[in-house]
């Protein structure tokens, strides 16, 4: 059986781990902020080219989502000064660390897909 201390410490440690990830959830909430940073983990984009490669998303949610992504640093906006002006979105070393969250989602996503419709795909 475990101690009072050990006891303390297990739900130190639980409640820790439960606020980073709530942590995480929050800066990558909705439906929409993976789909982006994947998109930009291929290369700096345009407004539009985003777009594109999202299927399904408004240009609303697709501004609202882009300006919460950088909030949270993980996206940065560059004006280019041409004529007209060029936007480009990029993502940010801190975004790129979320390679192996993202990397370990979609080897998930696979077996999961698998395991509840029989297809891989």
């Amino acid at each position: 059986m475990n101690s009072e201390p050990e006891k303390d410490k297990i739900h130190q440690n639980c409640s820790t781990k439960m606020r980073s990830v709530m942590d995480a959830l929050d800066a990558l909430s909705g439906k929409w902020k993976m789909p982006i940073l994947i998109s930009l983990a291929f290369g700096a984009k345009r407004f539009k080219e985003i777009s594109k490669e999202t299927i399904g998303i408004t240009d609303r949610m697709l501004s609202k989502e882009l300006k919460e992504l950088e909030i949270n640093q993980l996206v940065t906006r560059t004006i280019h000064h041409t004529f007209p002006p060029t936007v480009e979105y990029t993502i940010t070393d801190h975004g790129k660390s979320l390679a192996t969250v993202i990397n370990g989602l979609a080897d998930w996503g696979i077996l999961h897909r698998k395991k509840i419709t029989g297809r891989e795909t």
